[in-house]
Order: structure tokens, then sequence, then C-alpha cells
């Protein structure tokens, strides 16, 4: 069986972030504002340098996807990492 996660099926919610120089609007769910923010900490980083470090990694690929997208995967991919995911 499966349950909803703790803080149940919220939808985007839209943030403005200083990345190199320049504001840009992200939407994310809060589940995954939540773990930006938790990986940031972890890491000793304010949450716009986490968001330019994955910002710059994701416009090296020939096909950079939107930025929110890098987000959620990047997120994803360190929880499977992990093995928490």
């Amino acid at each position: 069986m499966i349950a909803a996660p703790p803080t149940g099926f919220a939808g985007p919610v839209k943030r403005s972030i200083t990345i190199a120089g320049h504001e840009t609007s992200i939407s994310l769910e809060p589940l995954f504002w939540q773990a930006l923010g938790d990986a940031a900490a972890a890491r000793g980083l304010p949450l716009s340098a986490l968001v330019a470090q994955i910002d710059a990694l994701r416009v090296m690929e020939a096909e950079a996807a939107n930025l929110a997208s890098a987000l959620r995967t990047w997120l994803l991919a360190e929880a499977m990492a992990r093995g928490a995911a």
C-alpha cells in the first residue's frame, strides 16, 4: 500500500533567486524546496549558491533542461545515490 507524502500533494510555489547576478523565478513543489534547502544546508551553502552550481552543470549539457527540471532531477539523483529513493 502506498501513502501520500506527509505534507500532501501540494502544487508548485514560485520563488525568486539571484543566479550570477540576475534574478530568476523558479517554480517547485514545497517538498522540492525543502529538499533543496536541506541539501544546501548540508553543504554549508546558501540556497542560491547551490542553485547556481546546479544551473552551471545544467547549461554545460548539449540539450539543457529547464532549471526547475534540472533541480528536481539533481535532487532525485542525490537521493538515489544515498539510497533514500
